[in-house]
C-alpha cells in the first residue's frame, strides 16, 4: 500500500514540474542501421491492390462499393472554389479561419470522392475530375490553412512562395496526394505525364523538403516551446509528411534517415504523455493524438514487415483505452479541456487500435458504435484510415458489441478520475494544472452524468477563432473556472499558468472518493491558505465537499455549477430535470443565497451539443467567512 502511495505521489509530482519522462520507445530501441536491416523497398510494403487489379478492389469495397460511387457521382461536375487572397488576409482581421478553410475543405473532400469512386469502380469515369482536383493543387501557392501560416518567417497569413512550412492541413494535403499519386500516376501519365511530374515535384517541395531540412517548427518539438506541451499536431502532421516519403521516395538510405527522424520526432509526444495513456486534450483529439500515434505506429510496422512494433508496450496499450473509459454512453463522453461533450470518435480507428493492441475492452466497444450507428466508410481526405478502414470492416462488423469498463478507473499522472456506480451515476473529476494542451482554466472541477444523461456539464468550447489560441484566450467565458464546477474565493478566480494546480491529491479507490487543494489553482489575491474539494459517490448520491480557510476575508466565496437543464430552486435544494429523469441538489440555504444564470448559446459548435442555452446556478455565501464547510449531496429526486 505504502509503495503505491508513492508511486502516486511521483507521479503527480512528476506532472507538475511539467517535465516529460524520457522514454524515447521508438528512437531508443531502433537505431538507422536497425530500420535499414528491416525496411521494405520500392512501395512493395503497401498492402492494398494496384489500381488495375479490379477483382482485388471488388472484394475490398465490398458492401460499401456502391455508395461510394454515387458519392463519387455526386462530385462529376464539381465546381473547384478558388481560395482568394483575401480569403486569407481574413484570419488576420477578424480572426475568421473558416473563410479561407471552408472551400479549401469542399475541394479537398470533392477530390476524395472521386479518388475512391475511380478506385470502387475502375472504369476511368471519374478521372478528368480527380485531374482537375489535382492540378488545381499544384497550382496553389500553399496548402497550409490561414491560421497555421503565421508560422512562416514573417508571421503574416498570405502564403509566401519563397517559404513552406508544413501544418495539420498541407500534411493531410499531401499525404491524400500521395496516395493519389501512387494509384493513379500511370493512368495521369497516359492522359499526359506532366500531370505525375507535377503533382511529384508540388509534394516533394512542400512536404518532404521542408520536412527533411526544417527542424524549427513547433510540432517537432525538437526546439521545445515555452510551455513544453507537445500536442497531437506532432503524431498527426508527422505520420502524414512520413507518408509522403514512403510512397514517393526511392532511396532506400534516405528513408531510412527520414523514418529515425520521424522517430525522433514522435518520441518527444510519446516522452510527454503521462505514463497512464490518459488524453489531456479530451476525447475530442483522442482520435488525432493517440489516435494518429496509431496510424503512424501501424505505418511503421507496414514499411518494416512487422518488425518495428510498438503494440506490446502497456503504455500505447492504455493510450487506446482511454477512449473507451472515457466514453458515458448514449454519445456522451467526459470532455475536460476543449473536447466536445458528444462522441466523434472513429469507430472502425477504435476497432484497429484495439486489434493491435490485443484488447477486447477496444474491439467491443467498436462493436457497439457500429450497431448503435451506421458508420460511412470512403468520406474525408485520410486515404489511410479509410482503406484500413474497409480492409477490416467485414471482421468488425463480426464483433461482440459491448461497453465494458471498471466502475474506477484513474489517471494519477494526468489527474483523472472516473467513477460510476450501480444505479446510473457517472462522477468524472479534474486535478492537472492551468497550462494543459487545451487548456480552461479548470483544476478541480467536476462532471456528472446520470443514466447516461449529462446533468453537471462541462460547456466545452465554441468555434476556433485567432482569439482562442491567442492572448485573449481566457476572455473566452467557456475557458474560465466561473463557468465550470468550481468556487470563485474571495471574490477571484482561477488563473492560468503551470504554477495554478490542484495539489495534494488523495484518491481512494474502494470508497470511491477524491480529494485535492485547489487554493493553489488561484492567484495570491485569493488569500486562500487551503481548499480541500472532496468528491465522493456511494451508490445514491454524489456528495461534494469543500474544507476552506483564507489568510484574510474580503468578499464572500461563490461556488458555481454549470448545468444542462434550467434549475428549480426548492428551499434548500434544486431540481433539475434531463430527458425526464429528476435530480437534486441540497444545501444549506441559511449559508448560501441562488441565482440562475441563461446562457445563450450562438455558436454552433456549442448549440449542436447542448440545444439553445445551458444554465449556471450560482451559489453565493451570505457571508464573509474566513474559514468553514460546504456540503453539496446530488442525488435522484423523491
Amino acid at each position: 500500500m505504502r509503495k503505491s502511495v508513492f508511486i502516486l505521489f511521483f507521479a503527480i509530482v512528476f506532472l507538475q514540474t511539467g517535465m516529460a519522462a524520457e522514454r524515447n520507445l521508438l528512437a531508443g530501441n531502433y537505431n538507422p542501421e536497425t530500420i535499414s536491416e528491416v525496411l521494405v523497398p520500392d512501395q512493395k510494403w503497401v498492402p492494398y491492390p494496384d489500381y488495375s487489379n479490379r477483382e482485388a478492389w471488388e472484394t475490398l469495397f465490398g458492401r460499401n462499393r456502391d455508395n461510394i460511387i454515387k458519392r463519387g457521382e455526386r462530385q462529376l461536375d464539381y465546381q473547384w472554389h478558388v481560395v482568394r487572397a483575401t480569403d486569407y488576409l481574413e484570419y488576420e482581421r477578424s480572426g475568421n479561419r473558416n473563410v479561407m478553410q471552408n472551400p479549401n475543405s469542399d475541394n479537398n473532400n470533392a477530390l476524395s470522392d472521386l479518388v475512391f469512386a475511380e478506385l470502387a469502380e475502375g472504369k476511368g469515369r471519374f478521372m478528368d475530375q480527380i485531374i482537375n482536383g489535382v492540378f488545381y493543387n499544384c497550382e496553389r501557392t500553399s496548402w497550409v490553412l490561414s491560421a497555421h501560416l503565421t508560422a512562416q518567417k514573417s508571421g503574416r497569413t498570405l502564403p509566401e512562395a519563397a517559404e513552406q512550412v508544413i501544418d495539420l492541413g498541407s500534411g493531410e494535403t499531401g499525404a491524400f496526394l500521395a496516395w493519389t499519386y501512387h494509384f493513379f500516376h500511370k493512368e495521369f501519365d497516359k492522359v499526359n505525364p506532366e500531370i505525375s511530374k507535377r503533382l511529384y515535384t508540388e509534394i516533394h517541395n512542400k512536404i518532404i523538403m521542408p520536412y527533411r531540412e526544417n527542424d524549427r517548427f513547433w510540432w517537432m518539438a525538437f526546439h521545445p516551446r515555452p510551455d513544453g506541451i507537445v500536442n497531437n499536431w506532432n503524431p498527426w502532421t508527422n505520420f502524414n509528411a512520413l507518408q509522403c516519403i514512403v510512397l514517393l521516395e526511392s532511396d532506400p538510405a534516405q528513408t531510412t534517415k527520414d523514418i529515425y527522424r520521424s522517430m525522433l520526432s514522435v518520441d518527444k509526444f510519446i516522452n510527454y504523455v503521462n505514463e497512464d495513456g490518459a488524453c489531456e486534450e479530451g476525447p475530442s483529439y483522442w482520435g488525432h493524438a493517440a489516435g494518429k500515434l496509431y496510424d503512424y505506429l501501424q505505418l511503421l510496422s507496414m514499411v518494416s514487415n512487422g518488425k518495428i512494433n510498438l503494440f506490446g508496450h502497456k503504455m500505447i496499450r492504455d493510450m487506446g483505452e482511454y477512449i473507451s473509459r472515457s466514453y458515458v454512453g448514449n454519445d456522451w463522453v467526459v470532455n475536460f479541456a476543449d473536447a466536445s461533450a458528444r462522441f466523434s470518435s472513429d469507430a472502425p480507428l477504435i476497432y484497429r487500435y484495439g486489434k493491435a493492441i490485443g484488447s477486447k475492452e477496444m474491439k467491443q466497444f467498436a462493436a457497439l458504435l457500429i450497431q448503435k450507428k451506421e458508420f460511412s466508410i470512403g468520406s474525408g481526405t485520410d486515404i489511410f484510415r479509410m482503406l484500413e478502414s474497409l480492409t477490416n470492416d467485414t471482421e468488425l462488423r463480426s464483433e461482440k458489441a459491448l461497453h465494458s469498463t471498471p466502475d474506477v478507473t484513474v489517471y494519477p499522472g494526468t489527474q483523472f478520475y472516473y467513477f460510476k456506480n450501480k444505479t446510473g451515476f457517472f462522477v468524472a473529476a479534474k486535478g492537472g494544472y492551468n497550462a494543459e494542451s487545451h487548456n480552461h482554466n479548470d483544476a478541480g472541477t467536476f462532471s456528472l452524468w446520470y443514466k447516461n444523461m449529462p446533468v453537471f456539464i462541462d460547456a466545452g468550447v465554441g468555434t476556433y477563432t485567432r482569439q482562442t489560441f491567442g492572448p485573449e484566450r481566457y476572455c473566452i467565458w467557456t475557458m474560465r473556472s466561473i463557468y465550470h464546477n468550481l468556487p470563485t474565493i474571495n471574490g477571484v478566480e482561477q488563473n492560468f499558468g503551470k504554477e495554478f494546480k490542484a495539489t495534494d491529491l488523495k484518491v481512494n479507490a474502494g470508497k470511491k472518493q477524491l480529494s485535492m487543494n485547489i487554493a493553489t489553482a488561484y492567484p495570491a489575491e485569493a488569500k486562500a491558505a487551503n481548499w480541500t474539494r472532496t468528491y465522493q459517490l456511494n451508490e445514491k448520491a454524489l456528495v461534494i465537499s469543500d474544507k476552506f480557510s483564507l489568510k484574510n476575508a474580503g468578499k464572500v466565496n461563490e461556488i458555481h455549477f454549470m448545468l444542462q437543464s434550467k434549475p428549480e430552486i426548492q428551499k434548500n435544494k434544486i431540481v433539475v430535470e434531463v430527458n425526464g429523469e429528476k435530480m437534486q441538489m441540497t444545501f444549506d440555504s441559511n449559508t448560501f443565497e441562488t441565482s440562475i444564470e441563461s446562457i445563450a448559446l450562438d455558436d454552433v459548435r456549442l448549440s449542436r451539443v447542448w440545444g439553445d442555452e445551458i444554465f449556471r446556478l450560482t451559489l453565493r455565501d451570505k457571508k464573509i467567512r474566513q474559514s468553514g464547510n460546504y456540503k453539496f449531496i446530488i442525488s435522484q429526486h423523491k
